[in-house]
């Protein structure tokens, strides 16, 4: 059973970016060392810290989030859902909402089609 789009998993994907996410200055650091309006930047950050959490789900979950990132980008919404509700250690505002989930996005897909396989 294909599970509906939500907001509020995407934004669950992203928690490693919020500062109500438990205290690790390593990681914090890290984030706020990148301009995540450069999409190679992002990209690094992305690689880094989303991968692992992403590869840590099943492939349903990964699905679903892939499907509801696409779903909300085809219905051009502008993911203030998620933003504006989140509090990060992103050293200045996501400028273009959609290119930030567009990058992700296009980075899920790449961990989910080269994971390796069990």
């Amino acid at each position: 059973m294909k599970k509906n789009p939500s907001m509020s998993i995407i934004r669950g994907l992203l928690f490693t970016y919020d500062i109500e996410n438990t205290d690790d200055l390593e990681r914090e650091r890290l984030i706020s060392s990148k301009n995540i309006n450069n999409e190679k930047e992002l990209t690094e950050l992305f690689d880094e810290l989303t991968k692992p959490d992403f590869l840590s789900y099943t492939k349903p979950e990964q699905e679903w989030f892939i499907d509801s990132i696409e779903h909300f980008l085809s219905t051009e919404d502008s993911f203030d859902a998620v933003f504006k509700t989140m509090a990060t250690y992103f050293s200045e505002p996501v400028i273009d909402q959609k290119k930030f989930m567009q990058t992700l996005l296009s980075r899920l897909k790449h961990y989910n089609i080269h994971q390796p396989k069990n």
